[in-house]
């Protein structure tokens, strides 16, 4: 078991995934604004350049893990030439936001949202060319299994791109963060959403989360190849490629 899968929202017991799913559907008409503030909107950056790893491998089929709002889903559809893109996520009130931005922006019919467990994706095996995810599977109950599920709906030869919250490594960064993420973000997240727990939550499996080279072990042990990782913005964010 990795560190981050024995926290849980609002340090309740219970299952995680209910308490993940409760969490999400509580901050989600304020999620898009705090992740964008918060982050003074480099977010946007970090997502473009996971989107930007993949579009040279033409994916026609992309799964958006843990899609959230739908942002990366979006930006996906919007980069690439993919001719389907399902974001797949627990959280059927962050769900409802994606689909009325997919609506606002005219992608319904590349772009659909399907409210599931990420740990046991409904799809069939070798389904598609490319899996995609930002800022959400550090949320997992069982991080070796989600991926494996990720694996498992890729087809031979497609191409895995995770962009997550990380902590950076090296001197002041590492500093400044940890007195960021220990008292700005928990403030403002507390200030915007009205939701007490949420953001101490999310820095906490930031800090607990596998990351860099040990990261790129788990991807190997999960069956991917080719698995490697860049910092980007001091450390604060980590991208993750692999191929199956």
């Amino acid at each position: 078991m990795y560190a981050q899968e024995r926290i849980n929202p609002y340090n309740k017991k219970g299952e995680k995934k209910n308490l993940v799913e409760a969490m999400f559907d509580n901050i989600a008409p304020t999620y898009d604004t705090l992740n964008h503030r918060l982050s003074l909107n480099i977010d946007k950056l970090w997502r473009k350049k996971s989107i930007g790893i993949i579009e040279p491998y033409k994916p026609e089929t992309i799964l958006d893990v843990a899609s959230g709002t739908g942002d990366m889903a979006i930006l996906a559809a919007e980069k690439t030439s993919a001719k389907k893109i399902i974001g797949a996520d627990i959280s059927d009130g962050m769900l409802e936001i994606g689909r009325k931005k997919v609506e606002q922006k005219n992608l319904s019919n590349t772009i659909e949202f399907r409210q599931e467990d990420c740990l046991s994706l409904s799809f069939q095996d070798n389904t598609f060319d490319a899996v995609i995810a930002a800022f959400g599977i550090r949320n997992f109950a069982n991080l070796e299994k989600g991926l494996s599920e990720m694996y498992r709906v890729m087809k031979k030869g497609g191409h895995l791109s995770i962009v997550e919250l990380t902590r950076p490594v090296t001197f002041p960064m590492r500093q400044l963060f940890s007195i960021y993420s220990h008292t700005i973000l928990p403030f403002y997240g507390r200030l915007l959403s009205k939701d007490k727990g949420a953001y101490s939550y999310l820095t906490s499996t930031i800090e607990a989360f596998p990351q860099g080279e040990t990261m790129v072990e788990v991807l190997r042990k999960t069956g991917f190849s080719e698995a490697c990782f860049k910092r980007m913005t001091f450390g604060i964010c980590t991208l993750y490629f692999a191929e199956k």
